[in-house]
């Protein structure tokens, strides 16, 4: 078998860049082969990327919103050029399903930057307005500075475009951090960004792991803003750095999605639902669906479809478009989420499909349904962070909707139900960022993608999005050029005074 592609440790000042650290070897979780090698990158690295950016990022701020669309365009069209490039190695560092990168991640991630180059041109401030008798005010929006960025495994490439995307097109320049054990896309991202006619040091990539690189970009002097996507824990480490230089954060971090049935839903149609939200990317996803919640009449009958429908699903090689569910990022994950199953069956919670470890080669787990698990339980209350889905029932609407925020998490939620009083009320009262009705996961990118609580604050994609990366400014006018205003009557008497 041939050495795995050597890679290099980031992306620094428009070039690549190797680090003297440690070797690192990025694993295939489906085949438990390596696919690259690469020498992580640490605090020294950082400092080079972080002054990268820091020298490119007034010139980038500078230029027209035009100038910055056009080379996010150009972005887009190279990336889609580089599709093939990017599902393979999106499949081989993550395990996912290569339909679910084909028609989900590579080419929502275009969309998403196509996206912010039409909103980079729409970044006026408001007009001019006498709030005073002798002055005139007008807004500023100016980029934030230097952004520092760190992203998850889940989504490697989707998740950095969420945040990276959004700074580039207010005219921040970027030092992201992406999980070292996924950083085949980024790379190439980067890469692809410098060809396509980004300047350099606008983007700056570091390949290091969380506790050393991670947490030296997170508390740097020289980062005005922090951005972070992950576990709700490390993402109150991050914001905890960023507090030490008073750096702006923006925070999407973990989820428990209930998933609440009224008993006038469509069955059928919350039943696939519950499924395909349960399973989507191996069920590691924030926003993935993890608590039904079902109405009494319809919790048989729910379980047994579920469990059905779950039995059908094709596991296996990643690679194979057939493929529903490919392996977890790692046989350790596979280990807590399985672990998690277990406990959860110790303590009288009933497995009806799945929940058994399978033999042979990758992190493989199967969709799993949990039911008649109880509120006070680790499953219900914990993330798990796999293809698992409890059930338990609620006694009405109110009890429903009480379930539903019995959680510190506030990510994401959906409700199925065909009246839509009921519908209006829980968009209304679940106390999550996202509610859907009858559908889960549906993300688009016009829409904003975050959370509440524990959730962590602020948002990705669209227009709000933006307004995470832009600093307000207020500008005051005097326009009458009178030497003495009345105001200053009230602080000093100046009648009499030679000047």
């Amino acid at each position: 078998m041939s050495s795995p592609t050597s890679i290099p440790s980031g992306w620094i000042n428009g070039k690549p860049h190797h680090s003297a650290g440690a070797d690192h070897i990025v694993v295939n979780p489906a085949t438990d082969r390596p696919v690259a090698t690469v020498k992580l990158a640490g605090r020294g690295d950082v400092d080079a990327a972080i002054a990268s950016a820091r020298a490119a990022q007034p010139a980038w701020g500078r230029a027209t919103p035009a100038e910055r669309a056009g080379v996010l365009l150009a972005l887009a069209r190279a990336l889609a050029a580089q599709s093939e490039v990017l599902v393979a190695e999106e499949v081989a560092h993550t395990g996912k399903p290569i339909r679910l990168a084909t028609e989900f991640d590579v080419p929502g991630s275009i969309d998403n930057i196509e996206f912010f180059a039409g909103v980079a041109r729409n970044l006026e401030g408001k007009a001019s307005a006498e709030y005073s008798g002798d002055h005139t005010s007008s807004i500023r929006r100016e980029p934030a500075g230097v952004v520092g960025t760190i992203t998850p495994w889940n989504y490697p490439l989707q998740m950095a475009v969420w945040k990276v995307i959004p700074a580039l097109a207010a005219g921040c320049a970027v030092v992201l951090k992406p999980a070292e054990i996924t950083p085949l896309t980024t790379l190439t991202m980067a890469r692809v960004a410098t060809e396509a006619g980004l300047p350099d040091g606008v983007l700056n990539i570091v390949v290091g792991t969380g506790p050393d690189a991670g947490a030296h970009l997170a508390g740097h002097p020289g980062v005005d803003m922090v951005t972070f996507t992950g576990s709700s824990a490390v993402g109150r480490q991050v914001m905890a750095q960023a507090a030490t230089t008073g750096a702006r954060v923006q925070l999407e971090l973990g989820g428990k999605a209930p998933f609440v049935v009224f008993d006038d839903a469509d069955l059928q149609a919350a039943i696939h639902g519950a499924v395909a939200a349960s399973i989507i990317n191996g069920g590691q996803d924030c926003t993935a669906a993890t608590r039904a919640i079902v109405a009494p009449t319809l919790y048989d009958e729910f379980v047994d479809g579920v469990a059905d429908l779950m039995s059908r699903v094709v596991i296996g090689d990643p690679t194979d478009p057939a493929t529903d569910l490919g392996s977890l990022i790692s046989r350790r994950h596979r280990e807590k989420v399985a672990g998690m199953v277990e406990r959860a069956r110790a303590a009288g919670a009933r497995v009806v499909t799945g929940g058994t470890v399978p033999d042979g080669r990758g992190a493989f787990y199967p969709p799993t349904l949990v039911a008649d698990v109880t509120e006070d339980s680790e499953i219900y209350r914990e993330e798990v962070f796999g293809p698992v889905l409890t059930v338990s029932h609620f006694a009405g609407d109110d009890d429903a909707i009480r379930r539903a925020n019995d959680t510190p998490y506030g990510l994401a939620a959906s409700a199925w139900t065909r009246d839509v009083y009921r519908a209006q009320r829980a968009s209304r009262e679940i106390h999550a960022g996202c509610v859907w009705i009858n559908d889960h996961i549906p993300i688009i990118s016009e829409m904003p993608h975050g959370g509440y609580g524990a959730s962590g604050f602020g948002k990705d994609m669209s227009t709000y999005s933006l307004d995470e990366y832009l600093l307000i400014k207020h500008v005051m006018s005097d326009i009458h050029g009178v030497a003495e205003k009345e105001w200053h009557r009230t602080v000093f008497a100046p009648e009499g005074r030679s000047v």
